[in-house]
C-alpha cells in the first residue's frame, strides 16, 4: 500500500462526523431513559409521634414487569438496601399505599427522632439487572414543640408566647393552645404565637401547645404575672 493512499484513509478517518455524545452513552449502557422515581418532597419535617406519608410515582422503560416493590434506607455505596417492611423497627409501622405500576406513596406511624434518615422506594423487575433505586430519596426530620414565654410579666402588660418546632413542618398546621392542661378554645390558628394583651393575674399558669388532629403536647411553661 502507497504512502498516499494510507495518508488519504487517515484523513477519511479523521474527518469523519463525531458520533453524538447520548449515543455513545447508549452503547456503554450508560443511559437509563424511562427508569425513574419522582418523590413529592425532597425533605419532610413531622411532628413526634404523628404519622407521615411519603408520595412518589416511578417508571420504567415498557414490556417489563414489576416483580418486587418496598421502602429502603439509604445505607451508601455497596451496602445492600434493607427491605423496610421486612425490619421489625419498621415492619408494624409502615404501610404501603402505592401499587406495582406507577404509584409508591407509603406511610410511617408513629415517628420518631430515630426514623430521621434518607428514605429511598426501590423496584424489581422481571428483567435480569431490571432493577432501580431511587437516589437520591426523601430526608424526614421528626421535632417535637417548645413554648418561648418570657418567665415573669407584669398586669397590664402584652405578653407573646411562641409555639416552636426545630424545622418547618412540611404539613400546614393549626395551633392549638394549653392554659394549666385545658385547652384555650378561642386560640385555634395557623400561627404559632399566643398573644395576651392586658395581662391578669388570672392569665398566670403553665401554657403548652400541639397541632390540632395529632396527640403530641408540648412540656409546659409557666408564666409568672405579678
Amino acid at each position: 500500500m502507497s504512502f498516499n493512499t494510507i495518508y488519504l484513509m487517515l484523513m477519511s478517518v479523521r474527518m469523519a462526523p463525531r458520533l453524538p455524545l447520548i449515543f455513545l452513552l447508549m452503547i456503554h449502557g450508560v443511559f437509563s431513559a424511562g427508569w425513574g422515581v419522582n418523590y413529592s418532597h425532597s425533605h419532610i419535617c413531622a411532628l413526634k409521634n404523628s404519622s407521615v406519608i411519603m408520595s412518589c410515582n416511578y417508571t420504567y422503560p415498557t414490556g417489563y414487569k414489576i416483580e418486587k416493590v418496598f421502602w429502603t434506607k439509604n445505607l451508601g455505596k455497596g451496602v445492600e438496601s434493607p427491605d423496610l417492611s421486612e425490619d421489625p423497627e419498621y415492619s408494624q409501622r409502615l404501610q404501603y399505599l402505592g401499587d406495582k405500576q406507577q404509584n409508591c406513596t407509603v406511610r410511617l406511624n408513629h415517628v420518631t427522632q430515630k426514623d430521621e434518615h434518607e428514605y429511598c422506594f426501590r423496584f424489581i423487575t422481571n428483567v435480569t439487572d431490571g432493577k432501580w433505586t431511587g437516589v437520591p430519596g426523601m430526608n424526614l426530620t421528626v421535632t417535637d414543640l417548645q413554648v418561648e414565654s418570657p418567665e415573669r410579666v407584669t398586669e397590664g402588660d402584652s405578653v407573646r408566647l411562641t409555639c416552636n418546632s426545630s424545622c418547618t413542618l412540611t404539613d400546614r398546621a393549626t395551633f392549638i393552645w394549653y392554659r394549666n392542661s385545658q385547652p384555650l378554645t378561642e386560640r385555634r390558628d395557623r400561627n404559632n404565637e399566643l398573644l395576651l394583651q392586658s395581662v391578669r393575674r388570672e392569665d398566670a399558669g403553665r401554657y403548652s401547645c400541639a397541632l390540632h388532629g395529632h396527640t403530641y403536647i408540648s412540656p409546659a411553661v409557666h408564666l409568672n404575672v405579678t
